[in-house]
């Protein structure tokens, strides 16, 4: 057959993009040579794979079943290429990871020093956003994938589970709950208290959490980002309720994490990709690191 893997992925970005203009301007084609490839392709294969009209264009039922199988084809070929001596320095492109800014810290460095170490070339995208920006970007494929704590009910989304992890109460050193063993939320009511604004999904989760209790902090500062909040705890303004993560490691000497209770809430980070929609080599590449790293920490 007369066609090369140049056709095909013409043909995958008309397919995912839903337009010649969007897939022309994704792999840095005129208009034209793009629609050369997949009429070249259609006539390799002698069939018709898209229905074109005046204002749109659609797979054909033999294009819809052919989708899968030419990214099967590419996708094989590049894992083919994995295994060859060296071929890790000769990979290039670029992958997109939406991640919320309480995670990055935990997650991001350690994994980016080692694929960056093992892949130089392929460059790294960070969105670093709220939860639903960051399902969002996933979910409308400008992120390959994301690291956040929503998305489990999303039929469109798959999650993939990495850690639970609580509430905590970040204050200074130096303030009088620095050396509780653990807080309750209405021991909180005392002091200044700095919250995450609405519309964050931590403060969604809290506020949850606390829909029934009469005994829950008033707010004199909202912030709509965690690195914000322990920013303005860590300056002595006040105290405040972050994801553990979130958090300095043990040993910092301006900042104390103290484990919330009554009640205790949690939330559950995982990966999030597109669901029925296999990732591309190199974003499962990082993919992977970020779950093995998960599971030797």
């Amino acid at each position: 057959m007369n066609f090369d893997l140049g056709d095909l992925r013409a043909f995958l970005a008309v397919a995912d993009l839903g337009s010649f203009r969007a897939a022309s301007e994704a792999l840095h084609l005129s208009q034209s040579a793009l629609s050369r490839r997949t009429d070249k392709l259609e006539q390799a294969l002698g069939v018709k794979l898209f229905s074109r009209t005046t204002r749109r264009i659609e797979l054909t039922t033999v294009g819809r079943g052919f989708v899968p199988r030419a990214r099967n084809v590419l996708n094989e070929l590049e894992n083919a290429l994995i295994g060859i001596q060296d071929v890790a320095e000769r990979m290039s492109g670029t992958v997109t990871i939406a991640c919320v800014p309480s995670a990055v810290a935990y997650f991001l460095p350690a994994v980016i020093r080692e694929f960056h170490s093992q892949y130089p070339r392929i460059r790294i995208r960070i969105i670093d956003e709220s939860s639903s920006v960051a399902l969002t970007a996933v979910a409308s494929g400008d992120a390959d994938f994301g690291l956040t704590y929503i998305g489990t009910h999303d039929s469109d989304i798959e999650f993939h589970p990495l850690l639970e992890e609580p509430f905590v109460l970040a204050v200074c050193a130096d303030h009088p709950l620095a050396g509780r063993r653990e807080v309750a939320w209405r021991d909180l009511m005392a002091h200044e208290y700095i919250s995450l604004a609405h519309g964050s999904g931590n403060r969604f989760l809290i506020d949850q959490a606390l829909a029934q209790s009469t005994e829950r902090p008033r707010w004199f500062c909202e912030v709509k980002h965690v690195p914000a909040l322990v920013s303005m705890v860590e300056a002595g303004l006040g105290v405040g309720v972050v994801p553990r993560l979130a958090m300095p490691p043990v040993g910092h000497t301006a900042l104390v994490s103290v484990p919330l209770k009554k009640p205790v809430i949690s939330r559950t980070l995982g990966l999030i990709h597109r669901r029925n929609r296999e990732l591309g080599t190199v974003a499962r590449l990082l993919y992977d690191i970020i779950v093995r790293t998960r599971g030797s920490r």
